[in-house]
């Protein structure tokens, strides 16, 4: 379960000095509000879930990431010890996660 801690640098980048809201709801309510920058996406969220957060990505135009781990394997890679199937991030701080985009 390494694979984001290699592909992501969110522990030492946003974690400590960016700002992140965790989990459905409150993910869809800052893209609602505007200040979403990236939206990633565990694998085994629900498909209806994850089109929902999808489509509102596109009408506010924030990129999303599906991330290739687990929802358990996010919430490790965010230092928490809980279940994360959706991560928002609102301000990257001092990581630069948002230019390290891949192209989808």
């Amino acid at each position: 379960s390494s694979g984001i801690n290699a592909e992501w640098p969110l522990r030492p980048g946003v974690m400590k000095s960016g700002k992140f809201t965790i989990g459905y709801r409150s993910t869809l309510k800052s893209i609602r509000q505007g200040k979403s920058k990236l939206i990633i996406i565990a694998n085994n969220t629900p498909a209806l879930r994850k089109s929902e957060i999808e489509y509102y990505c596109m009408l506010a135009k924030v990129g999303v990431h599906h991330y290739s781990g687990s929802n358990i394997d996010l919430g490790t890679a965010c230092g928490k010890y809980f279940r994360v199937g959706c991560l928002c991030i609102t301000d990257p701080g001092d990581s630069d996660i948002i230019r390290s985009m891949p192209a989808e």
